[in-house]
């Protein structure tokens, strides 16, 4: 049977080249699938490549969604599993029956925020359940690929006047909960790269936005207040410094490094276009024709805030990749989402209060009250037809 590439597809091995070899997976188990990134990460490869099967593995704890699926659970290569990585069994029975031989791992708690509330579920999710990964992985011995998602943050606090970022060799010095699992999964992956001979690949990426995101994170937070025109609720003097790509640049960019990174390397998937907490709050308002003077307040800060995040991002493009949406483009964009689907998570009064408590308790989501007087409203224009003017 003939297979053939999606226009996306083609594009993207002309950017890299054909210089190298490229690894071609055939079954792939994608942990966290129905979660913000990794669902754009799994249409995006099923879209693209016909011939892989892709395996979609996910809980379905508060923040995944299987609607996020939508583009994709018709499509003849694509399975999904309910099902927690920290179960061994599941895991071990996932990987023979179903062929795995590449493992793009997602799963991870990942809000800063209820990492201070409860950082034992991080020590659960992130390292416990990576650790399960890659004993099963092990254990069968028919992984070719395992691609560990990790995040910016293990890096700790940038110096705020430094003029070059991060690079994959530098030091990691996590200061919150979030992060310090994230870098204790990366040190268990490194293990087993070195002990064992596992293909590992690490990422660390900056901030990512865009369509289906749960309204935990600053940005569709900032939207769905603004939509129902209430204050943007911003931690301490709104200063901190924050990098952001769009969900699709970041699906692509694991599609590169899924076909032409390196077994033992790190990647860095980061933009040196910066932007102040403050000034995404401004464009936000500007965008729904809101005052900022009045639509703004600042809020009690988190415990420990990291003033910037900054990285070197020249290792990813070497391979080929580039960030392509444009910050105005890519916000115009996720606003007219947002809008389109206001539903979408149901109800996610909880999450959009300035210090948002999940207590991941099993069954639905369950926010922690502990603001409710911290909503307040302001006056959005209206377009004839009754939506948010833009």
């Amino acid at each position: 049977m003939t297979s053939f590439l999606s226009l996306d597809c083609i594009y993207i091995f002309c950017r890299i080249g054909f210089g190298v070899a490229t690894y071609k997976p055939r079954n792939i188990l994608i942990t966290g699938a129905a979660g913000f990134i990794a669902s754009h990460v799994t249409n995006r490869l099923i879209r693209n490549y016909p011939d892989y099967k892709i395996v979609a593995l996910d809980k379905l704890d508060y923040c995944s969604n299987l609607k996020n699926f939508n583009p994709s659970k018709s499509s003849p290569n694509f399975k999904f599993v309910e099902g927690d990585i920290g179960s061994a069994d599941l895991v071990n029975y996932l990987l023979f029956t179903e062929s795995i031989d590449t493992i793009m791992h997602f799963a991870a708690q990942t809000h800063v925020d209820n990492s201070f509330g409860n950082s034992f579920e991080f020590t659960k999710n992130n390292i416990y359940g990576t650790h399960v990964l890659l004993e099963a992985c092990k254990v069968t011995g028919q992984i070719r690929r395992f691609i560990h998602v990790s995040t910016d943050e293990v890096y700790g606090e940038t110096d705020e006047d430094a003029i070059v970022g991060n690079h994959e060799a530098s030091q990691l010095l996590p200061s919150n909960p979030y992060s310090a699992t994230k870098a204790g999964a990366e040190m268990l992956v490194m293990a087993y790269g070195r002990s064992y001979g596992l293909p590992v690949i690490t990422t660390r990426g900056n901030n990512v936005y865009g369509p289906n995101q749960f309204p935990e994170k600053l940005i569709p937070k900032f939207i769905l207040l603004a939509m129902r025109g209430m204050v943007l609720p911003i931690h301490g003097d709104g200063s901190n410094v924050r990098s952001y790509l769009y969900c699709e640049d970041v699906a692509e960019a694991f599609e590169v490094i899924l076909h032409r990174g390196e077994v033992g390397h790190v990647y860095n998937i980061g933009t040196k276009k910066e932007r102040r907490v403050i000034d995404v709050a401004k464009d936000i308002c500007k965008l729904f024709l809101m005052d900022p003077e009045k639509s703004i307040e600042f809020v009690e800060n988190r415990p420990f805030n990291d003033q910037r995040y900054f990285l070197d991002d020249q290792k990813l493009k070497n391979l080929g990749w580039s960030e392509r949406v444009i910050w105005e483009e890519g916000l115009k964009k996720t606003i007219d989402w947002y809008t389109k689907h206001p539903n979408w998570w149901g109800d996610v009064s909880g999450a959009l209060l300035p210090h948002p408590r999940m207590l991941m308790i099993p069954g639905g989501r369950h926010f922690d009250f502990e603001e409710p007087n911290r909503m307040s409203h302001v006056n959005v224009p209206k377009l004839p037809n009754g939506k948010s003017k833009l």
